[in-house]
């Protein structure tokens, strides 16, 4: 996809918890478009979505670190993260002069998925990534805003289906995959995967993540970062973990700066 070697194609995944901070992530992503370049923004919405799920009187809950999702939870998680969340990143973007366009993985079958695990609902595991909806964006010239959602189809010829709540870092792990992406980064709220000291790790190689993750130094909302990493790397050139609350991250990041943690 995409082989201009001079232009690099960049899935970004802006974790929900830095959504609506004063970053620079917008003006970064707008910045590497103007440059010629092919972002590819992935999103999160966990905190917009437990907020809306608390005014219409619902109790956010969660199991190992996933969203259980009932129907009634389920209208509010299509509704925050392909209307609400989804729509401000794109109405952002062009604010400042870029150029997007805001779809879900719905859209297209662009993220078909099976049910995860039934305790948790409709919550889904990303089987299959049709990337053609968002190569056509691309090469209208515009930044693909994906909010992580799946359909879920009981037969493969089936026209209708199951529209399931997806982990938004492993959706973005398996859409970068599915591109060949040269990087995959994901920006969140902290400096990166932190040793037992608390310090960061500049790098990591992917054969040593799983004994982090039994000894409890890689945990919670990270795990599924570095697992979606492991997973984009069979095809994508590089996966990077960085603050995305800092200012200028992501340039900082492309200009070379060691930022972050990478995975390797």
């Amino acid at each position: 996809m995409f082989k201009d070697s001079s232009k690099k194609t960049f899935l970004i995944k802006i974790g929900g918890s830095i959504l609506g901070s004063q970053d620079s992530t917008i003006e970064d992503i707008v910045t590497l478009q103007k440059q010629g370049h092919k972002p590819v923004v992935v999103h999160g919405g966990g905190q917009v979505i437990s907020g809306w799920m608390e005014k219409q009187g619902l109790e956010p809950k969660f199991l190992n670190g996933l969203r259980i999702t009932d129907s009634a939870s389920l209208d509010i998680v299509v509704a925050t993260l392909a209307g609400l969340v989804n729509k401000n990143l794109v109405s952002d973007i062009q604010k400042i002069g870029g150029k997007a366009i805001g779809i879900s993985g719905v859209d297209g079958d662009m993220l078909q998925a099976d049910i995860l695990d039934p305790d948790l609902g409709y919550v889904g595991r990303v089987t299959k990534v049709n990337p053609e909806p968002i190569e056509q964006i691309v090469i209208g010239g515009y930044i693909p805003v994906i909010a992580p959602l799946a359909i879920h189809k009981v037969e493969p010829q089936d026209q209708n289906g199951v529209i399931l709540n997806v982990n938004g870092d492993t959706a973005a792990g398996a859409i970068a995959k599915e591109l060949a992406a040269d990087s995959v980064i994901f920006l969140t709220d902290v400096e990166g995967i932190m040793d037992a000291d608390s310090k960061v790790l500049e790098s990591i190689e992917s054969e040593k993540i799983s004994d982090l993750i039994r000894s409890g130094t890689i945990d919670g909302g990270m795990v599924p970062k570095v697992q979606a990493c492991i997973k984009a790397l069979e095809k994508v050139g590089s996966a990077q973990i960085i603050d995305g609350r800092k200012s200028r991250a992501l340039l900082n990041f492309f200009a070379g700066e060691n930022t972050g943690t990478r995975i390797i």
